[in-house]
């Protein structure tokens, strides 16, 4: 990321206050600090990205319904993300889903002013995976966004923990880990303190219970590389090049993949 040099004035007590943060580890000058502090309070208003593209016959339950648009009690798979999201000041939502999907939910969901945020609809015409429906909010974005994949409960997941752990560290993008019982079915991650070492998307075999869950925060670097899938592809090329980190969460996300599953 590039580095703008800039001179400012500035309260004698609000620098004390700026300077109180530095805690050597994450933030370690006062640059840092002031960097931080800004991006917080920019966070007021932050984006998040619901994937749901691809094959729009993967993403059903049934003949007529899709997973995001499943019924749990008084609401749906997607509103609940929508209500979570706004809870942790998000409130410019990008939609990404081809055209059917994408008809279905704006019939729910509208532009979004009865959740309280403002839901931008974006058509995948075609991908051959998450990298590549990502890509298609090219120029879209300036800032860091959240990323969680459209068929996830996640109402228990600590957003803003996840959001902060980014900010603090340099990387491209910050990954939510569990654990899992069979890592086999996910991409599996090394790490050393937050730091991935190594990302492997579905082994055959692993002894690496430390897994990926589909929600991540990341900078709009991630837009430039290449490869159409995130877990296949650009994930394992930044934990390669240091740029991934990794944030362990103690509460797991739901996955809607069929009725059994609601």
């Amino acid at each position: 990321m590039t580095k703008t040099k800039i001179s400012i004035t500035i309260n004698e007590k609000t620098l004390q206050d700026i300077d109180s943060i530095i805690d050597n580890i994450y933030i370690r000058n006062r640059s840092q600090a002031i960097e931080h502090l800004v991006k917080n309070s920019l966070g007021e208003n932050k984006t998040a990205v619901i994937l749901l593209g691809g094959d729009e016959n993967h993403i059903k339950i049934s003949k007529n319904e899709y997973r995001p648009t499943a019924r749990i009690k008084n609401s749906t798979v997607i509103e609940m993300a929508l209500k979570k999201l706004r809870e942790n000041n998000f409130k410019t939502i990008f939609i990404v889903a081809r055209h059917n999907l994408l008809t279905r939910l704006f019939e729910l969901l509208k532009d979004g002013t009865d959740y309280g945020v403002k839901i931008n609809y974006i058509e995948e015409k075609s991908s051959n995976g998450t990298a590549d429906s990502l890509r298609t909010l090219k120029g879209r974005l300036n800032t860091n966004f959240l990323v969680v994949y459209g068929d996830v409960i996640f109402n228990k997941i600590n957003i803003d923990e996840l959001w902060n752990d980014h900010i603090k560290q340099n990387s491209i993008a910050t990954i939510m880990l569990t654990t899992s019982s069979k890592p086999s079915e996910k991409g599996t991650v090394r790490v050393e303190g937050n730091k991935v070492l190594s990302f492997e998307q579905k082994p055959r075999k692993s002894d690496i219970y430390l897994v990926f869950s589909p929600i991540f925060i990341t900078e709009p670097q991630i837009l430039e590389y290449r490869g159409s899938s995130l877990e296949f592809d650009i994930f394992p090329e930044l934990a390669e090049k240091g740029l991934l980190n990794g944030h362990l969460s103690s509460e797991k996300e739901n996955h809607i993949h069929s009725k059994r599953d609601i």
